[in-house]
């Protein structure tokens, strides 16, 4: 029951402002299309790099679902140093974890969490630019914005109806999970971990900064999923620094991403990737410890284990009642389409490979590209297996080509 209580708590505290940093995903995906992030970024100077850390910084993208849209970037005509600092800025932070950070963690956390992930963006955005000096940019085709002119004329009604279905239901599908799986650990952490077990790192954050970039760096959470961790393990003795390093490097640098972008953008690329958000982190963190006022980080919440004597708001319950429900019907829409594509027998199923998928973002834009192709029914994609099954008539090479557009790869299998 304590642990339950614990988990309200931290839901109540956050999801209004979650689900308004959804809302304001979802227009900001419906009314800019993507194509225009890549038709500013390509070149390698320094501008590109700017206006691709600005780019980054809002966009609700997790380490893993930032890769497809990053090489859709670079295909079309990104720099090399204009990809890389959105690669690291954009997991770093997001419209709706800023909205979820001041909610938790106060305004301080609020603002400097986007001002650090912009500033390791840029600097690691330039060190790839002098690194890989004299490596020209790809050409830009208008077939990476085929898509995107189709989506400028569509009406303000079909333009809100998409910011609400991306915001509210993929969006949720991608991000929903590890958020759910973050406010569970917090409350593990509140209930079972005595409130002295860590104060005796939090004297020492030199020696509690290493300690929880070696934890942060190989888990995998969203930008939104690590804070309720942070405010637990700052309730438990650990320094605002400290938690600061787990807000930044656990969304970004782990091993899973760091392979993939050695794989499509070299290994000089790659260090840089981790080697910036992690000397980010840890500059950041040493700063608010050293260098800010203590109280701009005192926790504003009356903590976690108070949570047991508190009364939850009308409306704080509301949108946590919205959130949970958001996330089980996206989740349960996931598996009733996969159920659906398994028991048809058409024999206009096709089957195709799809790889360079890592999360639920991923396959969402996959099943995204494949449904906006012309004679495509129903589409199922399974993330474990990386198959994806459509039911109509479309030709296999126009629906690979779209796959390729949002940046993956595809293959038709044989027939069975």
């Amino acid at each position: 029951m304590e642990i339950l209580r614990s988990l309200l708590y931290i839901l109540n505290e956050m999801s209004p402002y979650v689900l308004l940093g959804f809302l304001i995903a979802g227009l900001m995906h419906a009314f800019i299309p993507a194509g225009t992030f890549a038709r500013h970024l390509s070149g390698s100077g320094w501008k590109a790099v700017v206006k691709a850390a600005i780019a980054g910084v809002p966009l609700p993208l997790c380490s893993c679902g930032v890769l497809p849209t990053a090489i859709a970037m670079r295909r079309a005509g990104a720099s090399r140093a204009a990809s890389s600092s959105f690669l690291i800025a954009t997991p770093q932070t997001g419209i709706d974890s800023i909205a979820a950070t001041a909610s938790l963690l106060g305004p301080a956390f609020a603002v400097i969490r986007p001002l650090a992930a912009m500033t390791t963006a840029l600097f690691g955005g330039l060190a790839v630019g002098v690194t890989e000096k004299g490596q020209d940019s790809p050409s830009a085709t208008c077939a990476a914005y085929a898509e995107e002119e189709k989506k400028t004329r569509r009406s303000l009604a079909a333009k809100f109806a998409a910011a609400l279905r991306y915001g509210y239901i993929d969006l949720v599908a991608g991000i929903g999970p590890w958020l759910i799986a973050g406010l569970v650990i917090a409350a593990l952490i509140t209930v079972y971990i005595p409130a002295d077990a860590l104060s005796s790192l939090g004297e020492h954050p030199f020696l509690a900064m290493p300690a929880v970039l070696a934890i942060a760096v190989p888990m995998y959470v969203c930008a939104t999923g690590s804070i309720p961790i942070a405010m637990s393990l700052m309730l438990k003795g650990l320094s605002p620094g400290t938690a600061f390093v787990l807000l930044m490097a656990g969304p970004a640098a782990n091993f899973a991403s760091a392979a993939l972008v050695s794989r499509e953008m070299g290994r000089k690329a790659a260090a840089v990737y981790i080697g910036s958000i992690i000397a980010g982190a840890l500059a950041f963190g040493l700063a608010i410890d050293y260098l800010m006022p203590a109280h701009w980080f005192t926790l504003q919440a009356t903590g976690i284990a108070d949570a047991c004597h508190a009364s939850f708001p009308i409306f704080s319950t509301i949108c946590s009642a919205i959130l949970v429900l958001l996330i089980a019907w996206a989740l349960l829409r996931g598996n009733i389409n996969n159920h659906k594509i398994d028991k048809q027998t058409n024999e206009n199923i096709m089957k195709l490979r799809i790889t360079g998928m890592n999360c639920q973002h991923c396959r969402a834009s996959v099943e995204r590209a494949i449904s906006s192709v012309e004679g495509v029914d129903n589409v199922s994609v399974d993330l474990t297996t990386g198959l994806a099954s459509v039911d109509g008539n479309a030709d296999a090479d126009t629906i690979a080509d779209a796959v390729r557009a949002a940046g993956f790869d595809a293959e038709k299998l044989p027939d069975e």
